[in-house]
């Protein structure tokens, strides 16, 4: 199996993190890790990366960012049933025909008089 390697280390900042911070603008983490070939070339491809690293890392924010959009799939309310577009188009304009009727009723007073 072809693969690459990277050199493993820990970069960590000079100063305190603490809870409030975000731990990707304060900690820099090298990793060996390794991944086929192949399927580093179609990350590449996949996500347009010019770098190897870039690759990984916007593979990474894409699977970050819909592990979290499943998450919050779970506090979505259940629809029965969804109006279809003509029902909305009736609504409104049952809505627009109840505001003229109404419009045409109200006299305003006029100035100067």
């Amino acid at each position: 199996m072809d693969s690459i390697s990277i050199k493993s280390e820990y970069l960590f900042p000079f100063y305190h993190i603490d809870k409030d911070s975000n731990l990707s603008e304060n900690v820099c983490m090298k990793t060996t890790v390794n991944i086929p070939d192949k399927t580093l070339r179609d990350a590449m491809r996949h996500t347009k990366a010019k770098t190897k690293r870039e690759a990984i890392v916007k593979a990474l924010e894409e699977m970050n960012r819909r592990h979290s959009q499943a998450e919050l799939v779970k506090y979505f309310g259940k629809f029965e049933s969804l109006m279809t577009n003509e029902e909305i188009e009736a609504m409104e304009e049952e809505d627009w025909k109840s505001w003229t009727k109404a419009s045409k009723t109200i006299r305003f007073p006029r100035k100067g008089k």
